[in-house]
């Protein structure tokens, strides 16, 4: 399998599976509602909400940076962003724009040629080939989180 080839797999399998170690995104935000994405059952930890604004932030600034834009997340509060209202209509549209922004990410990586791989990302010392395997690290590293508060509020709720 060719790098890009390799690269859409990985990006694909973060969403929609199967992946190694566990169920894929879609699968582990599949049951969380607004109550459960807004509690905070380890205290001074980042809610599952804010950790997919999080998320979200990260793959459309890498889907830019594909695109040869240059970094725009240069504050706490872009990378971090607040969430803003929280009920049940709030939480469906983070969840749908994570959807979005991810396909568009995707669609960005498969109009990718072989060669733009090995290219500096804007304003980065790494390569564009190398960002898209670091996203989807980035990704599973939080979904990861996700999966420990689901179940660690789901006991206390």
């Amino acid at each position: 399998m060719d790098e890009k080839s390799r690269i859409l797999e990985e990006l694909r399998g973060s969403f929609e599976g199967p992946l190694w170690l566990g169920p894929p995104v879609r699968e582990i935000l599949r049951d969380v509602d607004a109550k459960l994405a807004s509690a905070r059952p380890i205290p001074g930890r980042h809610s599952i909400w804010e950790i997919l604004l999080h998320v979200t932030i990260w793959e459309d600034a890498v889907r830019q940076r594909t695109r040869g834009e240059p970094a725009w997340v240069t504050t706490a509060e872009q990378d971090w962003p607040p969430v803003g209202a929280s009920d049940e209509a709030a939480w469906r549209e983070v969840v749908d724009e994570l959807e979005r922004v991810h396909a568009a990410l995707v669609d960005a990586a498969a109009a990718l040629r072989p060669e733009d791989l090995d290219r500096t990302a804007p304003g980065q010392t790494y390569t564009i080939g190398y960002m898209l395997h670091g996203v989807v690290q980035h990704t599973l590293y939080h979904l990861g989180q996700i999966a420990l508060l689901k179940r660690a509020a789901t006991v206390q709720l």
